[in-house]
C-alpha cells in the first residue's frame, strides 16, 4: 500500500508539474575548436518540450492507482 501510494502521489505530481511548465531548459557546453592546445567551447541552451498528453496521462494514472489503492484498503 505505501509503494502503490508514493508512486501515485510522484505521477500527480510529476502530471500536475508537467501541465504547468511546458519545457525545461538546460545549459549544455560544446566544443565548438579543437585544435592542437586550442580548445574553443561554447554553451548552448536546449530546450526540452513535455508533451502534454504524457502530463496529462500520468496525472490520470496517478489519480486511478491512488483510487486502486484506497478501494483496496477498505477492504
Amino acid at each position: 500500500m505505501r509503494g502503490t501510494f508514493l508512486l501515485a502521489v510522484l505521477l500527480i505530481g510529476g502530471g500536475i508539474a508537467g501541465l504547468a511548465v511546458p519545457y525545461f531548459t538546460y545549459t549544455k557546453t560544446e566544443t565548438v575548436v579543437d585544435v592542437g592546445p586550442i580548445q574553443i567551447d561554447a554553451e548552448k541552451e536546449k530546450h526540452v518540450n513535455i508533451p502534454q498528453i504524457a502530463a496529462i496521462a500520468a496525472l490520470i494514472a496517478g489519480l486511478a492507482l491512488l483510487m486502486v489503492g484506497i478501494r483496496s484498503a477498505n477492504t
